[in-house]
C-alpha cells in the first residue's frame, strides 16, 4: 500500500527550553501568583528573549508553574536565554527554578484559546529531561550539546552526565551546563540512583566529553623550527621560515592551524612531548623542521607528524640556493596539505605560491619587526617597541616597494601607536592610512587589506560598522586567521554587546588558545562585567601553561580588591614578583601603584611611579587614559596633605598636558586628564568644562568602554571641586554599566 502523503505538513526542528519552578506546589495561592509574575518579567527581560522575539521566531507557552519557550534559528538560543534567565535569578532567590533543553520535530498548532501552541517530540522530550533536574539545574539532550561542541565558548561548559531512562523506557544521554557563577555543579538527586543512570556504550556515538574535545583530523600546529646555521643572527630567518608555512597552511579553508602566538611558546630548546602539545593545542597533527643558512645557500628539513600515534605521515629535505627559500615554503605547505588531504580552492593555491618577497634582506628586517610586534602590546616597553617595529618595515618596504605583507603590518604599528595614545594626532593617523593605501595598491582584494582596513577603521575612526564589513569579507580569506574574530570581539565590546564580544573572544582562543594578552583581555572584559568568578577562571587558563607570568598573577590577586575591597592579596603578590622576579616590576607597576593609593601609601606610590620610568600611567586595566608623572605627584600630595607640593605638581602637570591639548584638542581622554588636573589645581569652572567636553567627545554609546571611563573620571573631577550632586549622577551612570569602576576604586 502506498504511503499517504500529509496535504499540509508542519512537522519542523525547533528548540526547545522547559523549565519549572521547584515547590510550586507548597507555595499559598498568592505566593504562587507572584512567583510566577516575577518569572514572567525575568524571562520576558532577557537579551535573547527580545532578540528572538523581534525575529517573530518564538513561540511562548505557559505550564502552570513556568513555561515553555520555543526558538527555531539556533539551537544556541535556549541555552543562552537559560543562562540570561539563571543570573538575572540571583536577584530573586525565592524563585528556584530547573531548566531542560532538547532540540527535535514540532508541529505548530492553535489552542483552544487561539493560541500559538506546539505538540511533539521535542517539546515531551525538554520537559522530561527538565524534570531530571533539581533547582538551578540546566539539562540538555546530547543532541544540543553535540550542536554547542562546534562552537569553542561552549566547551567548558558542557558537563557529561551520562544515559538516562525517561518516560516510556524512552533513553537519552544528557549533560549539565554550568559555569562558575551560573547553574548547579551537583549531579542531580535523581540520577544518583543507579536504577535511572545507564552505563554509556563506548562502541555506540562517543560520550559528550570526547565530543567537547573533538579533534578534526585536518588539524595542525607547525612548531618553531631549529636555526642549524653557525650564525645565532640566523635564528630570526628560521622563525621566518616556519611562520611563512604556517600563514600558507592558515589560508585553507578546509584546516584547522593554530595561531604562531600559541605555537612560539613550544621552543626547540626544550624537551617537546607531542602528543601533550597537541592535546594542549586541539590538534592531531604537528609539523617539525630545521633550517640552515650558510651564505647563498638554504637547506629546510620539514616532517609532519601523527601526535597521537607519533606516527610519521611525511618528511621532506630540502637544499636550494637561498633566493629560492620561498619556493621551499610554498613547496612545504602544499606537501603538507596534501598529507592531510585538505581541500584546496583555486584562489588558496595561488595564495600559497605568491612568495611574500624577492628581497632576502627585506624578509630578515618584516620578521624581525613582526616578532617585536606580536610581544609589544604586553610589554612594559610598548612605545620604544612599536617605534623600533615601524623602523624596521620602513627598512623593508624601502628595500621592496612591493612588500605587501609588510606594509600591512605597518598599518597596524602607525595604528597600535595611535590607539594606545602614544601619539594620538592626525599625523600619526594619516601614516596609518598611508600604508593601509599602500597595501590597497598592491592587492586590493587581498583579505590581508581588508583585515588591516578594519583595524585602521576601528582604532584610527571608531567606525565600528565599517570595520565589521571589512572584517567579514576578511575572514573568507583568511579562515584561520583569530585576529579577525579576536578584533570583531573588541568591536563588539566598544559596542557594548559584551555578551557577543566575550564569546566571539573565546571563539578566537580556539586557534589561539595559548595567546595570553587575548585571554587577559578576555579577563578584562568579564572584570567589566562585574563577573569575577569567570573573570579569575579565565586567567587560570593562563597560569595553567604560564604559571609564572607576573602579569596575570597580579590581575588575578587584583580581582580581590575589585569585588571585596580587599587590597591584602594584591599587596602580598606583587611583594612576591618584587623579592622573586624584579626585572618584570615596570610590567606590574600600574597595578602596584593603584594598591598603593588603595592603601594611601604615599611613600610606595612613588616607588611605584619611579618604577614606571617612561611607560605611561594609567589607573584602570582597561583605561587607554594617560596620565602625566607630575600629575600623579600631585595625587600622592594630596592624599599625604601636602598642599604646596600638591599645586607644584599639579602646575607642572598642567604645563605638559596643554602640549598634548594643542596636538590633540578633541582628544577625549586628554581633555578629561586636564579637567583633572585643573581640579587639583582649584579652577572649578575650567575643570567642569573639561570634564563635560571629555564626555560629549566620547560618549558611551559611541565607545562603551572609553566613554564609561570619561563619566568616571567627570565624577571625579566633580567630586574634586565640591560638586557632589554632580559626582553621584555621574557615579550613577557608571556603576550601572559594564566598567572598570569597583568597590577597589
Amino acid at each position: 500500500m502506498a504511503a499517504r502523503i500529509k496535504s499540509d505538513p508542519h512537522l519542523e526542528i525547533a528548540h526547545v527550553l522547559f523549565m519549572d519552578v521547584v515547590g510550586y506546589s507548597k507555595l499559598l495561592v498568592n505566593e504562587q501568583r507572584e512567583v510566577v509574575q516575577q518569572l514572567n518579567q525575568v524571562v520576558r527581560k532577557t537579551p535573547q528573549f527580545r532578540k528572538s522575539e523581534a525575529t517573530g521566531k518564538l513561540i511562548r507557552i505557559p505550564v502552570g508553574d513556568g513555561m515553555a519557550l520555543v526558538f527555531f534559528q539556533t539551537p544556541e538560543e535556549p541555552v543562552q536565554c537559560a543562562l540570561e534567565i539563571a543570573r538575572a535569578l540571583k536577584n530573586y532567590p525565592q524563585i528556584r527554578l530547573r531548566m531542560g533543553i532538547h532540540s527535535g520535530p514540532v508541529d505548530q498548532i492553535r489552542d483552544v484559546n487561539d493560541q500559538a501552541n506546539v505538540t511533539g517530540v521535542g517539546i515531551n522530550v525538554a520537559q522530561r529531561v527538565m524534570s531530571c533536574g533539581d533547582a538551578g539545574h540546566i539539562l540538555i539532550t546530547k543532541r544540543v550539546a553535540e550542536d554547542l561542541a562546534q562552537d569553542s565558548y561552549w566547551h567548558p561548559h558542557l558537563h557529561e552526565l551520562g544515559e538516562v531512562e525517561l518516560k516510556h523506557g524512552h533513553r537519552v544521554e544528557i549533560a549539565n551546563v554550568y559555569t562558575d557563577e551560573l547553574g548547579n555543579a551537583e549531579v542531580p538527586k535523581k540520577l544518583v540512583q543507579p536504577q535511572r543512570v545507564l552505563k554509556p556504550d563506548s562502541a555506540s556515538v562517543p560520550p559528550l566529553s570526547r565530543a567537547t574535545g573533538f579533534v578534526t583530523e585536518k588539524s595542525i600546529a607547525v612548531l618553531p623550527f631549529e636555526n642549524l646555521s653557525a650564525d645565532p643572527e640566523n635564528a630570526f630567518f628560521a622563525i621566518g621560515v616556519q611562520d611563512e608555512i604556517l600563514t600558507n597552511l592558515a589560508k585553507i579553508a578546509d584546516l584547522k592551524v593554530i595561531s604562531r602566538t600559541s605555537v612560539m611558546q613550544y621552543k626547540v630548546d626544550m624537551k617537546r612531548n607531542l602528543r601533550e602539545i597537541a592535546d594542549a593545542l586541539g590538534v592531531a597533527n604537528v609539523v617539525e623542521g630545521t633550517v640552515q643558512r650558510a651564505g647563498n645557500r638554504v637547506r629546510v628539513s620539514a616532517q609532519l607528524i601523527d601526535a597521537r600515534t607519533d606516527t610519521h605521515i611525511w618528511s621532506e629535505h630540502y637544499h636550494r640556493p637561498l633566493d629560492d627559500v620561498f619556493a621551499v615554503q610554498s613547496e612545504i605547505a602544499k606537501a603538507i596539505a596534501d598529507h592531510l588531504q585538505a581541500n584546496l580552492s583555486p584562489s588558496e593555491k595561488n595564495a600559497i605560491a605568491r612568495p611574500p618577497t624577492s628581497d632576502i634582506s627585506a624578509f630578515d628586517l618584516y620578521t624581525r619587526a613582526k616578532n617585536l610586534y606580536l610581544t609589544a602590546f604586553g610589554s612594559s616597553t610598548t612605545k620604544a617597541d612599536l617605534l623600533q617595529v615601524i623602523d624596521l618595515l620602513n627598512q623593508a618596504v624601502a628595500r621592496d616597494p612591493a612588500f605587501f605583507d609588510a606594509y600591512c603590518l605597518l598599518a597596524w604599528a602607525h595604528d597600535g601607536v595611535y590607539w594606545t595614545g602614544i601619539d594620538h594626532t592626525p599625523a600619526r593617523l594619516a601614516k596609518a592610512e598611508a600604508a593601509v593605501q599602500a597595501a590597497s595598491r598592491l592587492r586590493p582584494d587581498a583579505a590581508e587589506t581588508h583585515l588591516a582596513r578594519a583595524r585602521n577603521l576601528y582604532w584610527g575612526y571608531l567606525d565600528y560598522d565599517g570595520a565589521l564589513a571589512e572584517l567579514e569579507v576578511a575572514s573568507q580569506g583568511l579562515p584561520n586567521d583569530p585576529r579577525v574574530v579576536e578584533l570583531k570581539g573588541y568591536i563588539e565590546r566598544r559596542q557594548g554587546r559584551w555578551e557577543e564580544s566575550t564569546r566571539d573572544l573565546e571563539r578566537a582562543t580556539e586557534l589561539d588558545p595559548r595567546n595570553v594578552l587575548m585571554l587577559q583581555q578576555t579577563a578584562q572584559s568579564y572584570q567589566c562585567l562585574r563577573r569575577y568568578a569567570e573573570e579569575r577562571s579565565v586567567l587560570a587558563r593562563v597560569l595553567a601553561f604560564e604559571p609564572n607570568d607576573p602579569v596575570t598573577k597580579v590581575q588575578d590577586a587584583f580581582v580581590e580588591l575589585d569585588s571585596k575591597a580587599d587590597s591584602r592579596p594584591l599587596h602580598q603578590m606583587i611583594d612576591s614578583v618584587r623579592a622573586t622576579n624584579p626585572a618584570a616590576l615596570p610590567s606590574i607597576a600600574n597595578n602596584w601603584l593603584i594598591c598603593a593609593l588603595a592603601e594611601r601609601d604615599g611613600a610606595t606610590a612613588k616607588n611605584a611611579l619611579s618604577t614606571l620610568g617612561e611607560n605611561p600611567v594609567n589607573f584602570g586595566m582597561v583605561d587607554n587614559t594617560i596620565f602625566n608623572p607630575p600629575f600623579v605627584e600631585g595625587v600622592i600630595a594630596r592624599m599625604t596633605k601636602d598642599d604646596s607640593k600638591a599645586q607644584s605638581a599639579f602646575a607642572a602637570a598642567r604645563a605638559e598636558q596643554q602640549k598634548i591639548i594643542q596636538t590633540q584638542p578633541n582628544y577625549g581622554p586628554a581633555l578629561c586628564v586636564l579637567g583633572l588636573i585643573d581640579a587639583g589645581l582649584r579652577r572649578k569652572e575650567e575643570a567642569l568644562r573639561e570634564g563635560r567636553r571629555a564626555v560629549e567627545l566620547l560618549p558611551v554609546d559611541k565607545n562603551a568602554v572609553d566613554g564609561i571611563c570619561m563619566v568616571k573620571y567627570l565624577a571625579m573631577i566633580a567630586a574634586w571641586v565640591g560638586d557632589k550632586d554632580l559626582a553621584c549622577e555621574q557615579l550613577a551612570i557608571a556603576i550601572h554599566r559594564p566598567s572598570d569602576l569597583s568597590y577597589g576604586n
